[in-house]
């Protein structure tokens, strides 16, 4: 993009110093016509100014305005090319830069063209020249670079919503990659807890039986020892009359 500005840019100091000469150019419109024997139709296109030039032109004064005029207009195709290959567009892009490539056809009929204010081109021209002779001629460089920055306007745009969709995409994707991590480590600390209350209750379970288990021993050990007892105690005898 850079680049198709200072293309621009360039070819509009060379406007400028064209459109000074304006008054230059005319004369040499009426001259050229004038040794054509064509002073009734308009200057309607490109290749009619080529035509003036190549054939009809006997002074260097003339042979350069009318070059000045052609070497615009080639520049302005050249960039157009250009605009082609840069992306992103769009319809409105496209429909734009269409245009340019139309009007700035060899073969194009201008005369039905005027360039509007800010531009004044037209208003140096006398009632009959702009209207009959030279009003669409004038008006093309001006109505082009106009479509030129429209289109740098809306590409520009369009870059910046482009742009704008990628970054958001970057930063939903950001967005939603922590939300996972949490989770993680959720189901991380919830493992152990689980892995530590498994455990826990084994070891509960263990406890109640080994408790269980020495109680069932004691039992069993005063009942072996109860019955030990009973079984080696002599029998009870009354004092006195069964001594022996």
């Amino acid at each position: 993009m850079n680049e198709v500005k200072d293309a621009l840019r360039s070819i509009e100091q060379n406007y400028k110093l064209f459109l000074q000469q304006q008054f230059t150019f005319i004369g040499a419109l009426q001259h050229t016509r004038e040794n054509a024997h064509d002073m009734i139709r308009p200057v309607a296109s490109i290749s009619q100014v080529q035509s003036y030039m190549d054939h009809h032109c006997n002074n260097s004064t003339d042979r350069r305005i009318l070059n000045m005029f052609l070497n615009i207009c080639n520049d302005l195709s050249k960039l157009c090319q250009k605009l082609e290959s840069v992306q992103p567009h769009n319809s409105i892009t496209n429909d734009i830069l269409e245009s340019c490539k139309v009007l700035l056809s060899h073969s194009n009929d201008l005369s039905s063209i005027r360039a509007k204010y800010p531009h004044d081109v037209v208003n140096h021209l006398s009632c009959n020249e702009a209207k009959n002779h030279f009003g669409g001629v004038v008006s093309l460089i001006p109505i082009v670079l106009d479509c030129i920055k429209e289109w740098i306007t809306h590409t520009e745009k369009l870059s910046r919503e482009v742009l704008q969709n990628v970054s958001g995409g970057n930063a939903l994707s950001e967005k939603s990659a922590p939300q996972g991590a949490p989770d993680r480590a959720v189901i991380s600390q919830t493992a152990p807890s689980v892995h530590l209350e498994v455990q826990t209750s084994a070891n509960k379970k263990d406890n109640v039986q080994v408790q269980g288990n020495k109680h069932i021993w004691k039992k069993h050990l005063n009942d072996t020892k109860s019955h030990s007892g009973k079984r080696n105690k002599s029998p009870w005898k009354p004092p006195g009359r069964h001594a022996f």
